[in-house]
């Protein structure tokens, strides 16, 4: 963990937003998108879908296209779910090894859209697969985002009992990166499921104590608690308009924004 703070302690400086020439300049020079497994499957009810990655994929591009330097987090969701499986009667160690190798499927489908995008891509793994994918080396990680790639951090903590959620947490303070982009189906941090309230109210601002104390579902405790220890915002926002990716990067007031500050 102290290399980890010293990564935290020296971010890539941030770079100001600025429209008047009508591109957008990036606001942070280094990212986590955090993608749940349940955002590739576009239209299908299990699996990946082709067609969805590509949709990522242009959005990520054009990120990557101003500069900014991307790490990404996917879980597994769309093909297996540890805890489900523990619920049934699994071992709940073994089912998230097997919700890790999910991970690592996702992130090789998704490695293959972002290259005929025209990115750069490596997959790192948190558990040894040498055929698909390179291990997880912090310094090696922080290597590949300095020579312009875009990093898919596959396979969780590579422990289990630890959500992806927590992976993405961990991830961006190893890596340095100046916030997490938490990618949702829906705009933002609701105080209720906004899909079956229609009243739910919709929080522009929330600090990591009122995430906690509200227990409201959008990382889990652990993953929070991490960002809050180490200060690393995080942006919550709907993955399926397109451009929201660039958005974000570029400092534009879109989903809830999750901080130690003071809630607006």
């Amino acid at each position: 963990m102290n290399e980890a703070k010293a990564a935290k302690a020296t971010p890539a400086p941030s770079v100001a937003v600025d429209l008047d020439d009508g591109g957008a300049r990036p606001r942070y020079r280094r990212i986590l998108l955090k993608l749940s497994g349940e955002a590739l499957l576009g239209s299908r009810q299990y699996g990946v879908d082709p067609d969805f990655c590509a949709f990522i994929a242009a959005q990520v591009a054009e990120v990557h296209r101003l500069g900014v330097e991307i790490g990404i987090v996917v879980g597994g969701g769309n093909i297996f779910r540890g805890l489900a499986a523990a619920a049934k009667g699994m071992d709940r160690a073994t089912g998230d090894y097997i919700g890790m190798l999910a991970t690592v499927m996702n992130a090789l489908a998704l490695q293959d859209a972002l290259e005929k995008a025209g990115v750069q891509t490596r997959v790192m793994s948190a558990i040894g697969m040498n055929e698909v994918a390179e291990p997880y080396i912090r310094r090696r990680a922080v290597r590949h985002l300095e020579k312009g790639r875009v990093i898919i951090l596959a396979a969780g903590t590579g422990n289990p009992y630890f959500t992806t959620d927590t992976a993405a947490a961990l991830r961006a303070v190893e890596i340095g990166a100046e916030i997490i982009l938490k990618a949702t189906k829906v705009d933002g941090v609701y105080d209720s499921d906004p899909l079956t309230n229609p009243g739910a109210r919709r929080y522009e601002r929330l600090t990591y104590s009122q995430v906690l104390a509200q227990r409201l579902r959008v990382l889990d405790a652990t993953a929070v608690s991490l960002c809050m220890e180490n200060d690393t915002p995080i942006i919550v926002f709907d993955l399926n308009k397109p451009e929201n990716i660039t958005r974000v990067a570029a400092g534009e007031p879109v989903g809830t924004l999750i901080t130690g500050g003071n809630p607006a």
